[in-house]
């Protein structure tokens, strides 16, 4: 793998809590991502890390509740996925080699990850790298049409890769679903091909799927609607704050 030069990747600015979580603005070639590394309360860093990472520079979909979209301006390579890591396990922990039982890598910093093949690639990278230490892969997807390619290789990669240690996530945020499509105004899968795929992918004694909701009433939520489509032995349901 090649790494990349300082010059490629410069952290420009960061803010944060050192001992809890830390946001980096990082320039590649005059465009700007964001990437994060945080602990998970109560457990350790030594035994879970959990790094946040951009999968694009800025996003196309325009979610009504995110400050990235409309500033879509092309894909990170396979390259400069890995950069993002590399620099956080460099900067924590002064080598090449993190000190810790776990890494969850989250690609849900800015961008849409189904747009972004060379995500895929980088999950099969993943463990050649970093031998010695588990791997949890998170992918936060709204489902995006026109990208089953992506989704079919992604459950071969689960299979083969990350039998019990990978996380799907689909954001929700509304069970109606003309409230849903103001907020994701973006073409994508519907519940019911959701619920499909989610059957596909899953596998008992998996971690379970991830229905993400963002919140700003609790008449985002329709128990009916849920239950109706979504099996909790499949999935399960987080609700995340609006910053």
């Amino acid at each position: 793998m090649r790494e990349l030069t300082k010059t490629d990747l410069k952290i420009i600015a960061k803010a944060g809590d050192k001992n809890i979580a830390v946001v980096y603005v990082a320039e590649i070639n005059g465009k700007k991502i964001e990437f994060v590394e945080s602990v998970q309360p109560p457990i350790s860093r030594e035994k879970k890390w959990v790094l946040i990472i951009s999968s694009l520079f800025g996003c196309p979909v325009e979610c009504q509740f995110c400050d990235e979209g409309g500033k879509y301006t092309g894909k990170l390579s396979k390259e400069e996925l890995l950069a993002q890591i590399n620099v956080l396990v460099k900067n924590r922990f002064k080598s090449d080699k993190p000190d810790t039982e776990r890494i969850k890598i989250q690609f849900a910093r800015i961008g849409e990850p189904a747009f972004n093949k060379n995500v895929l690639d980088v999950l099969k990278e993943l463990p050649l790298i970093y031998q010695n230490t588990t791997i949890m892969p998170s992918i936060s997807t709204i489902a995006p049409v026109g990208c089953d390619d992506f989704f079919k290789e992604l459950v071969n990669i689960k299979n083969n890769l990350y039998k019990n240690s990978f996380q799907l996530q689909f954001s929700i945020h509304n069970t109606d679903e003309e409230i849903r499509n103001q907020l994701i105004p973006a073409k994508k899968w519907s519940f019911e091909q959701i619920k499909e795929y989610g059957q596909y992918f899953y596998k008992k004694g998996e971690r379970k799927i991830t229905l993400n909701f963002a919140l700003k009433d609790e008449s985002a939520i329709d128990k009916n609607i849920l239950m109706k489509y979504f099996d909790p032995e499949i999935f399960l349901i987080k609700i995340t704050p609006i910053n």
